[in-house]
């Protein structure tokens, strides 16, 4: 496990991982945590080739790529400069839009920092992550469009999320709020919701919902389910379902600030990725608890394209 004692600050960091050396040392380190161990023949032992970007199994002479496999994988940018992308991303609390970010890395094109952002936010991602647990708020939201939804499970010209998070009975300010997921959803019908919560929610945790008839099926689905029929309360959902709508109101403030608003529904799920990894970790230190993670996932992540990123169905 890499460590936690990262920089806090500028002048800090650029003298720990100003220089691409420093950064290769540092990702060596993630990429082999336990030491170097050829994937071929087993041999623990490798020298470097090159500018230390190829090491050669001393026993079978298999060449492997700091960098193969990653998402720095084909980068004609040095290490330093993608180390401190990181750094910005995890040191605002808001995250970076990609026109600052070309601003302040110096990169060529728009599209450069746009693409690095989303790399990033692939590797937000851990696919081994544990699901949510013991009592849950579920419920879903309308996020962008240019016009006002229409009342009832529908909004034209919105994208509908589906949202669960931790929550105990009676926590709704935030700070003893647990984990978050969210995710698009294609409807609001009983199928839809029931896989997301099956992808999410461990069993049988507690779910608190609404009345909606979508979350009927959720006891034979293995969960203990705590219905709130708003209607017949005469509470709206924030009062009766506080901390879902509290994130799901935190979310959409950070997308209209951080973003502006202007967040594609086909692009909408890695944003929403960064929000989860943000909110999850908003308890510790982001500097240097999330450059660390954020580090070790970039090498455990599949690399990809520009081309990729835009071909993504919505």
């Amino acid at each position: 496990m890499l460590p936690d004692d990262l920089p806090e600050d500028m002048p800090s960091f650029l003298a720990r991982f100003g220089s691409d050396e420093q950064c290769r040392e540092y990702l060596f380190k993630a990429r082999w945590p336990n030491g170097f161990r050829c994937e071929t023949c087993g041999h623990d032992d490798a020298y470097a080739l090159r500018t230390k970007i190829v090491y050669e199994c001393v026993a079978c002479r298999k060449q492997h790529s700091l960098l193969a496999g990653t998402i720095f994988e084909q980068t004609k940018t040095g290490l330093a400069k993608w180390f401190l992308a990181i750094y910005l991303v995890t040191s605002s609390k808001g995250g970076i839009a990609a026109t600052e970010l070309k601003r302040q890395l110096g990169l060529g094109s728009y599209q450069t920092a746009w693409t690095w952002l989303h790399k990033l936010r692939k590797a937000m991602v851990r696919p081994d992550r544990q699901p949510l647990a013991e009592r849950v708020e579920a419920d879903e939201t309308y996020v962008g469009g240019p016009r006002p939804g229409k009342p009832g499970r529908g909004a034209a010209g919105k994208t509908l999320v589906a949202g669960a998070v931790e929550a105990g009975r009676g926590e709704a300010r935030g700070r003893r709020l647990g984990r978050l997921r969210l995710a698009i959803l294609a409807d609001a019908s009983a199928a839809s919701l029931d896989a997301f919560l099956a992808a999410n929610v461990a069993k049988p945790a507690t779910v608190a919902t609404d009345g909606w008839r979508g979350y009927l099926g959720l006891p034979a689905a293995g969960y203990d389910h705590e219905p709130v029929n708003l209607s017949a309360s005469g509470g709206d959902a924030s009062l009766r379902l506080p901390a879902i709508h509290l994130v799901f109101g935190l979310a959409k403030r950070w997308l209209l600030g951080t973003h502006h608003g202007a967040v594609s529904e086909k692009h909408l799920p890695a944003y929403l990725d960064e929000y989860v990894f943000r909110f999850n970790r908003r308890t510790a230190n982001l500097v240097s608890h999330g450059f660390a993670r954020l580090i070790e996932q970039a090498v455990k992540t599949r690399p990809t394209t520009y081309r990729e990123i835009i071909a993504t169905p919505a």
